[in-house]
């Protein structure tokens, strides 16, 4: 399973940006993706998440009705709308896949998925 982020870039705070994650593979199958981020120095974060069946999604609380996470699953793509942004939003944010037979209710930790993409690198400047 290979994860492409997209969409990244440098952005004055209160602006908008887009992140996308193609997920492609000879037999993709997934259950949910996830999006987290990570500033220098501290560890990677949850940020949100969607089930690729039914599109139930998990926010972290900094993030709620700010950014947006929505499924194209026809594209097997994954989008992180981000809005109202801010300089501590500045992170490289990485999309991860749930394989199908991972168990588990939990969708909010780095151990829930088991392919990461590469990141993309969110500045925010003030």
């Amino acid at each position: 399973v290979q994860l492409q982020a997209s969409g990244g870039g440098l952005v004055q705070a209160g602006g908008s940006l887009r992140l996308s994650c193609a997920a492609s593979g000879r037999t993709f199958s997934s259950r949910a993706m996830g999006w987290f981020r990570q500033v220098p120095g501290k560890e990677r974060e949850f940020v949100a998440a969607i089930r690729w069946s039914g599109g139930s999604t998990d926010y972290t609380d900094s993030v709620k009705g700010q950014f947006t996470i929505s499924r194209d699953n026809a594209k097997n793509t994954v989008y992180l709308q981000m809005n109202s942004l801010k300089p501590e939003d500045t992170a490289v944010y990485y999309c991860a896949a749930r394989g199908a037979y991972h168990g588990g209710s939990s969708y909010t930790t780095e151990s829930d998925y088991d392919y990461w993409g590469k990141g993309t690198l969110v500045t925010v400047s003030s």
